[in-house]
C-alpha cells in the first residue's frame, strides 16, 4: 500500500463541500470542483450553512474511518444503485439516442466492477491495488409513479445550453430512490459535475449528476477519450476527491501538501497528460486512476473502493437507502424486464416523394418481435429492429409497430406521422399574403415549434395589403425559442434567377433585444438549408420604436427585405424556403406578401408605408388613383405600374418634366384587385410606391 505524504486539508468550509466537476478529457473546459455558486445560490455568504455543511462532511468522514476499519462490512457485498438520465434538449445534438445512454452505463459498469478490458494494462506497480467496487447501476424500470420506463427521460428545453440548477428543476426523481444524471448541450461549463454527499445533503434538489453530452459514452456524440468522464463524476458523487485532493488546479507543487482522503493514492501535483511513470510528490503517481486528468484513466484503488462502499452505507445525502432491497423492487430493477412500451422513432418525418426515411424501434423492455405497417411506403411492413421505407407518392400516412415479448404484445399507432411532399413541387412563382388561410400549419406551409407554445399563426390583428398576416406573439419567456415557418416544395427548373422577398414588422421591449429572423433556403426538400437573408434585432429588423405593451404594426411600421443571392444549384424540383425566429425577449414578429420570384431587386430596398417624393391617394384604392410628386429641377421622369411580381403592366409617363409638383390621375379600370407598385425614375434614381386595388 502507498502511503501518504501529507496532511488532509479540510478546514475550510469550500473544500469541505465538495462540489465538484470535470474536464477529464478536454482541457479547454474548466473544472468546476468546489464552486457553491453552482448550488448555493444567495446563500453564498451563509456561514451557518456553511458550517453545517462542514460538520456534515466531517460526521461522514468519521463514518468512513469507522466503517473502512470494519473488515466484516468493509467489502464483498454487490451493491445495485438505480439509475435515470434525463435528457434535457432542444432538438439538437444533445438530445443523444437510447444507444448512447446503454453505451455509457455499459462503460460505467465495466469500469466499477474491474470489467474494463484496459484494467490490467496499468502500471505494474498498481495492479494490485486495481479495485473490483462491487457496485452495478441498473436503468430504472418504474417512475417515481410506479409506471413502466427505460430510465431515460426527454424534456425540452432552452435551459439545455445552460446546465445549471434551473435545468436540474425542470425534472428530478427522487434522489434516495434514483441516481439523477442530466445530459444536457451544457454542463455549465464543465465537462460534467456533481455534488459530494457532504454538501449534497443540504441541497436535494442539486443532487445527481450533470453532463456536456459529448462526455457520454463512447458511441455518436460522444467518443472512447471522454467515455471516462461519467465514471470520474460517479466517484465524486460517492464521496472521492480528486488525486490531488479538494482543489480544482492539478499540476501545482503545494498539491502534495493536500490529501484526498486515501491512503492508497499517493501524493501527486495531479495530471493532464498520461505519464505512467510519473513522480511529483516524491513517489510514483497513481497517473491511471480514474479521479486523475490524465487522458488514460482505467482505475479506482482499493482505497477509493472502501470509500465509496462507506458513502453508499451512510445516511448522508439518502445514499444508503437506493440499493435497499424495498427500493430495487420500488423501482424495478431487481426484477425481469417486462414489455410495458411500443414505441418508434424516424431520422425525419417530411420527405420528397422518391425518397426514404428510418424507422427505429425504441420500444421497451425485452422486445423478442416486432411487426411494423407503412401504409403508402415501400416496403409496407418489416420486422427489423430498424427499417428504411421509401415513399413514392406525396401524401399523409400512418405508421403503426406491434411488439411483443413471446407472451404479450402491445401497438403503437400514429395518424399522419409522416407527410410526403410532391417532387416535382408547385411551379414557381408564389405570391402569399395569408388572405385563404385560417390557420397553421396548411397545405403548402408546416410549422416547427419544438417548445409547444407560441408559433406562427394566421392574425387579422395587421397586415401589410389586405386582411391577413402571420405572426408569433413573442414574450420575454420565449427568449433562446426558435420557431420556423417552412414551405412546401416548388418546381424551380425552369427559373433564370430566384428572389424571395417578404415584408416584416416587429417591435423590440428594449434596446438589448436582439431577435433574430432568418431566411433559409434548400434544394433537396429540406435535407439541408442555407442562410439567405438574416435581420437582427439590434441593427435592421426592428420597424418601430420600443413597445412595452403587446405590439401592433400600423401601415408605416412595415419594411421589406429580399434574399441574397439564391444560385442556380437551387434551380430544382424540390425547393424549398423557411422563415426561422429566434426570440431574445423582444416583441411580437409579423410577416405578409412572400413573394417567389418576386419583386426585383431594386424595387424592395425601400422602406415602404413612407411618402418620400411619391404619393399615391387614395390607398386602397378601387377604380384610380392621383399621382403626386415634385421636381427641383428639369428632368427626364418614368412611372411605370408594376404587378406584384415586378412585372411592367405598363409605362404611366416618359417624358421631360419642368421643376414644380406634378399631379396625374390614373385609371384602374383594367386591373384587377391586389398589390401593385408604381415606380419613379428620374435622372437614374429610382423610388417606388404600394398600393392596393380592392
Amino acid at each position: 500500500m502507498y502511503q501518504k505524504f501529507g496532511t488532509c486539508v479540510l478546514g475550510l468550509a469550500f473544500a469541505a463541500m465538495a462540489m465538484t466537476a470535470q474536464a477529464q478529457f478536454t482541457p479547454e473546459l474548466p473544472c468546476g470542483t468546489n464552486e457553491p455558486h453552482r448550488f448555493m445560490g444567495d446563500r453564498i455568504h451563509d456561514q451557518e450553512l456553511l458550517d453545517d455543511i462542514a460538520a456534515a462532511d466531517a460526521e461522514l468522514e468519521a463514518f468512513t474511518r469507522t466503517f473502512e476499519a470494519d473488515a466484516e462490512r468493509g467489502g464483498g457485498s454487490n451493491y445495485i444503485v438505480p439509475v435515470v438520465f434525463h435528457i434535457i434538449h432542444n432538438n439538437g445534438p444533445e438530445n443523444v439516442a437510447d444507444e448512447q445512454i446503454f453505451d455509457a452505463m455499459r462503460i460505467l459498469n465495466e469500469d466499477f466492477n474491474r470489467e474494463n478490458p484496459d484494467w490490467d494494462n496499468v502500471n505494474q506497480a498498481f495492479v494490485n491495488i486495481v479495485a473490483d467496487v462491487n457496485i452495478e447501476f441498473r436503468l430504472a424500470q418504474k417512475d417515481p409513479q410506479g409506471n413502466c420506463t427505460k430510465g431515460i427521460t426527454r424534456t425540452v428545453s432552452t435551459l439545455t445550453n445552460a446546465g445549471d440548477q434551473s435545468m436540474k428543476d425542470l425534472i428530478q426523481w427522487p434522489r434516495n430512490r434514483y441516481m439523477n444524471v442530466w445530459v444536457a448541450a451544457s454542463a455549465d461549463g464543465a465537462a460534467g459535475y456533481t455534488l459530494t454527499p457532504g454538501a449534497a445533503a443540504f441541497f436535494s434538489a442539486a443532487d445527481g449528476i450533470v453532463m456536456q453530452h459529448t462526455y457520454v459514452g463512447s458511441i455518436n456524440t460522444g467518443s472512447p477519450s471522454r467515455s471516462r468522464a461519467l465514471t470520474h463524476e460517479v466517484g465524486h458523487w460517492l464521496n472521492l476527491a480528486h488525486t490531488w485532493g479538494n482543489t480544482n488546479e492539478p499540476g501545482l507543487s503545494s498539491n502534495c501538501n493536500t490529501d484526498d482522503n486515501v491512503s492508497d493514492t499517493p501524493n501527486t501535483i495531479g495530471w493532464t497528460s498520461c505519464n505512467i511513470n510519473g513522480v511529483t510528490c516524491g513517489s510514483l503517481d497513481n497517473v491511471e486512476n480514474f479521479m486523475e486528468y490524465s487522458y488514460c484513466s482505467k482505475m479506482f484503488t482499493a482505497g477509493q473502493s472502501s470509500r465509496m462502499i462507506s458513502a453508499l452505507n451512510s445516511s448522508t445525502a439518502q445514499r444508503s437507502q437506493l440499493w435497499q432491497t424495498s427500493n430495487l423492487t420500488f423501482t424495478g430493477v431487481n426484477a425481469t424486464p417486462q414489455l410495458c412500451a411500443a414505441s418508434f422513432t424516424s431520422d425525419i418525418r417530411t420527405i420528397c416523394a422518391g425518397n426514404t426515411i428510418t424507422f427505429t424501434d425504441e420500444s421497451y423492455n425485452s422486445v423478442s418481435s416486432r411487426a411494423w405497417s407503412f401504409p403508402g411506403g415501400e416496403p409496407a411492413t418489416g420486422t427489423q429492429s430498424q427499417i428504411e421505407v421509401t415513399y413514392t407518392q406525396a401524401g399523409t400516412y400512418p405508421v403503426s409497430l406491434t411488439v411483443s415479448d413471446g407472451s404479450n404484445s402491445l401497438t403503437s399507432e400514429v395518424q399522419g406521422y409522416i407527410t410526403v411532399l410532391p417532387d416535382p413541387g408547385t411551379p414557381g412563382p408564389l405570391q402569399e399574403g395569408f388572405e385563404q388561410l385560417a390557420s397553421l400549419p396548411s397545405a403548402d406551409w408546416s410549422v416547427v415549434n419544438s417548445n409547444s407554445d407560441n408559433t406562427f399563426q394566421v392574425t387579422n390583428a395587421a397586415a401589410f395589403s389586405g386582411s391577413n398576416s402571420v405572426r408569433i406573439v413573442n414574450t420575454s419567456a420565449m427568449t433562446g425559442r426558435i420557431d420556423e415557418l417552412v414551405s412546401g416544395t416548388y418546381d424551380m427548373t425552369d427559373a433564370t434567377s430566384i428572389v424571395i422577398t417578404f415584408k416584416y414588422a416587429f417591435a423590440r421591449r428594449n434596446n438589448n433585444n436582439d431577435d433574430r429572423l432568418r431566411l433559409l433556403v434548400s434544394n433537396n426538400c429540406g435535407q439541408t438549408w442555407s442562410l439567405r437573408r438574416n435581420l437582427r434585432g439590434t441593427v435592421d429588423l426592428f420597424t418601430a420604436p420600443n413597445t412595452s405593451s403587446n405590439f401592433v404594426p400600423t401601415a408605416a411600421q412595415w419594411n421589406s427585405s429580399q434574399s441574397s443571392s439564391i444560385a442556380s444549384t437551387y434551380h430544382v424540383s424540390d425547393f424549398r424556403f423557411k422563415f426561422e425566429f429566434e426570440s431574445n425577449g423582444g416583441n411580437n414578429v409579423y410577416i405578409d406578401d412572400i413573394n417567389l420570384n418576386g419583386i426585383p431587386t431594386g424595387l424592395d430596398e425601400l422602406v415602404l408605408g413612407t411618402q418620400q417624393g411619391l404619393f399615391i391617394a387614395p390607398n386602397p384604392a378601387r377604380d384610380r388613383i392621383t399621382v403626386r410628386f415634385a421636381q427641383d429641377r428639369t428632368a427626364m421622369t418614368r412611372l411605370e405600374l408594376l404587378d406584384v411580381t415586378g412585372r411592367s403592366i405598363r409605362t404611366v409617363l416618359n417624358s421631360r418634366l419642368a421643376p414644380g409638383e406634378h399631379r396625374i390621375d390614373l385609371a384602374l379600370g383594367d386591373l384587377g384587385s391586389g398589390v401593385y407598385f408604381l415606380r419613379a425614375e428620374r435622372d437614374g434614381a429610382q423610388e417606388v410606391q404600394r398600393f392596393v386595388v380592392e
